[in-house]
């Protein structure tokens, strides 16, 4: 059949070009819905593909873990002392809290007793200071 003789000649100056009325094969059915409808049914497979993090976080990880940026162990209180730490009374007081520490581990051993104020703790850090006759004051309350 001759080129000038097909039908698709005919449409070619219209604005639809054999798909009816304005726009159609076009609109927002054709792909599946508008935004983003469908990422749980038919649209899933590009949601894990183009959006991994859609739902905002692992399922098996807490959205705000609770982060220990900057800690101290017992090991180095005798350094902290000698930046941070005043003489009241008698006693050898660190707060750590006022040196930006949030909290004191357990490693190491204590030489020398001190009063640690301090906001977060462990039990070993805690009976390591009293065994040397300090205290640790929680800041918390």
């Amino acid at each position: 059949m001759a080129t000038r003789l097909r039908k698709t000649r005919k449409l070619r100056g219209g604005r639809n070009m054999g798909w009816g009325q304005v726009a159609q094969h076009r609109a927002s059915g054709h792909k599946g819905g508008l935004g983003v409808a469908g990422m749980m049914k038919h649209h899933y497979s590009t949601l894990l593909k183009d959006e991994p993090n859609h739902f905002g976080h692992e399922s098996t990880h807490p959205p705000h873990p609770n982060i220990t940026k900057k800690w101290a162990s017992v090991r180095d209180l005798d350094d902290l002392f000698s930046k941070f730490g005043k003489e009241d009374g008698g006693k050898k007081v660190i707060d750590l809290e006022a040196a930006g520490i949030e909290k004191l581990l357990g490693g190491g051993k204590a030489s020398t007793a001190y009063t640690v104020k301090v906001n977060r703790f462990t039990a070993s850090a805690e009976e390591k200071i009293k065994a040397v006759g300090g205290e640790v004051l929680d800041n918390n309350g």
